[in-house]
């Protein structure tokens, strides 16, 4: 993937900087991530790079049956409103030059697809950070954004991210871990996130087995966020779709709920849905400035 330096890397061993070495040509020049103190983590063939070390996670990565099927519906474009609202809500804050981006829980990559090709017109020489735990997810996010860092991490580590070094961070259906998004954050640095809302694809769930909506969401990302950020705006987006029982399908496990979901029995118990079954989304885009931040 095309890397420009200086990175706000840091290695997750020693947490020295880390920086690009290699090249494997035009297409694909960083060939591997190094710091001073000799760790290095080479570029998988499918373009990420893995830095999960340490001990394991307890946060259950997507299979690749669940990437399989996020692919296949928001590259039908579903929820392409969602990822225009959330580009809209970071590019105020990555115009001009040397501006960085993270996008945590990265998924497919297809809203920091959208986001870049937003931003293009007004900034120049944007750092791409994507996060995520799934390497079937990371191998598909790194051929549709190739110009991005692709990263496997544990976003309940210390992110591989140096402190004070990120313009927008954002977090669409991922876990937060706001300490860590407040460390690497600039201090007009933004964070965007996208939570579902009360009777979010509530025509479907309980056909397809997936989980509920808490009602108290808001508050609990309220809690989580206290004493790190403050909320600037929260915007509601509701978009009505008309979908085959495939597109359910894939809707429902290409969630939390495929982790528990078999899709063969899935297929099963939708065969009896109508041909087009409507269903509507529905989303809260907040945007959160760190706390005590002037003005």
């Amino acid at each position: 993937m095309p890397i420009s330096a200086p990175l706000p890397l840091l290695c997750p061993v020693c947490r020295a900087a880390l920086d690009a070495t290699g090249d494997g040509g035009p297409a694909f020049p960083a060939v591997a991530l190094r710091c001073g103190a000799g760790h290095s983590f080479d570029a998988a063939k499918q373009g990420y790079f893995n830095l999960l070390v340490g001990k394991g996670t307890v946060f259950e990565s997507d299979t690749a049956e669940m990437v399989a099927a996020r692919f296949n519906f928001l590259e039908g474009g579903h929820y392409r409103p969602l990822a225009e609202a959330v580009a809209a809500a970071a590019a105020p804050h990555l115009a001009g030059s040397g501006r960085a981006v993270v996008d945590s829980g990265t998924g497919t990559g297809h809203y920091l697809r959208q986001l870049l090709d937003t931003v293009a017109p007004a900034t120049t020489g944007l750092h791409v950070i994507a996060l995520d735990i799934s390497k079937y997810a990371l191998r598909r996010a790194a051929r549709l954004n190739p110009e991005a860092v692709n990263l496997a991490c544990d976003v309940w580590q210390p992110l591989p991210v140096a402190d004070s070094a990120v313009d927008v961070v954002t977090v669409i259906f991922a876990p937060r871990n706001a300490a860590e998004f407040a460390r690497i954050l600039r201090p007009a640095g933004r964070l965007v996130v996208v939570t579902p809302r009360a009777g979010h694809l509530a025509a479907v769930r309980a056909e397809t087995g997936m989980l509920g909506i808490e009602a108290d969401k808001d508050d609990r990302l309220a809690e989580a966020m206290s004493g790190h950020f403050d909320v600037e705006s929260a915007q509601d987006l509701d978009i009505p779709m008309t979908l085959t029982p495939t597109e359910v399908a894939d809707l429902a496990f290409m969630g939390p709920a495929g982790h528990h979901l078999n899709r063969a029995g899935l297929i099963q118990r939708l065969s009896g849905l109508a041909p087009m079954t409507a269903v509507e989304a529905r989303f809260r885009i907040t945007v959160l400035g760190l706390a005590g931040r002037p003005g």
